[in-house]
């Protein structure tokens, strides 16, 4: 009795699965749409200040080389993204943006904990953050004295930035998917350019 209703189980599940497979090119393509704006953005906002982005390399940052390592970041985080945009040479992309979320997040956000945000409710809330509370608290006691607080804040509450780790490892994690998975069936050039050149039988 128990094997047939765990076979039954087995047989709806393996059903469900086949049912939506055409749709497996869907999770790529919405990670994909949700990292190429935010690298191409990332990556023309380096370019349009190169200067500044050099000497912030090779002040605040300590990086060797730091022209060469600008260029070679605008060129994955702008030209790459493009490239996801389209889900052209996906997997390949994914790799200098993933070596550039690492470097982000231990060279630039690594000090600053998890949190993007300073959130003292988190559980993963630092001392940084927990101080940041009143800052916070100064700032909107400001605010409501010198300003009109309700418009001021018409379009979302006052914060500070933790500028922690969380958003660099969390796109290290979508490009990691995307390392494996590919730009998705149906949804990126890389599928339609493999079928185009897939070796026919005569």
């Amino acid at each position: 009795m128990m094997n047939r209703l765990v076979n039954a189980l087995r047989e709806q599940y393996d059903r469900a699965l086949h049912i939506a497979r055409p749709l497996d090119g869907v999770a790529p393509l919405l990670l994909r749409l949700i990292l190429a704006p935010v690298m191409i953005q990332a990556g023309w906002t380096k370019l349009t200040g190169f200067e500044g982005t050099v000497r912030w390399f090779e002040g605040s940052l300590g990086l060797p080389l730091p022209e060469l390592m600008v260029v070679l970041v605008i060129g994955a985080e702008f030209v790459g993204g493009i490239l996801l945009l389209v889900g052209l040479a996906t997997r390949l992309v994914a790799i200098p943006l993933m070596v550039t979320m690492l470097v982000a997040a231990f060279a630039v956000h690594w000090e600053n904990g998890w949190l993007a945000i300073s959130d003292a409710s988190s559980w993963l809330s630092n001392d940084r953050v927990m101080e940041a509370a009143e800052r916070k608290a100064e700032i909107r006691s400001i605010l409501r004295e010198h300003g009109d607080y309700r418009w001021l804040t018409g379009r979302g509450s006052v914060t500070i930035l933790n500028n922690g780790i969380e958003f660099a490892a969390m796109y290290f994690v979508m490009l990691l998917s995307l390392f494996f998975t590919g730009g998705g069936r149906f949804t990126s050039l890389d599928h339609w350019l493999a079928r185009l050149l897939a070796p026919r039988d005569n």
